[in-house]
């Protein structure tokens, strides 16, 4: 894994599965006796899908959301 220009690195996808990183979740890096550690902050996860909980209010089948977002 690289690091670019800016100090980003891209997080494995089967990574980002297993710790349910998605865009938006924040996440630290902590240092400890072996090198650094990704930390997720679940509490603030677990803040956003609570927010997000009921939101989708549109009376859409599974059918249709999936054609509205092939197009």
């Amino acid at each position: 894994m690289r690091v670019t220009q800016k100090g980003q690195v891209t997080i494995p996808l089967e990574v980002r599965r297993a710790l349910g990183i998605h865009p938006g979740t924040e996440v630290d890096f902590r240092l400890d006796g072996k090198g650094a550690r990704l930390v997720v902050d679940v509490e603030l996860a677990a803040a956003e899908v609570a927010r997000m909980r009921g939101a989708g209010d549109v009376e859409l089948t599974t059918d249709e959301i999936l054609a509205l977002t092939r197009r």
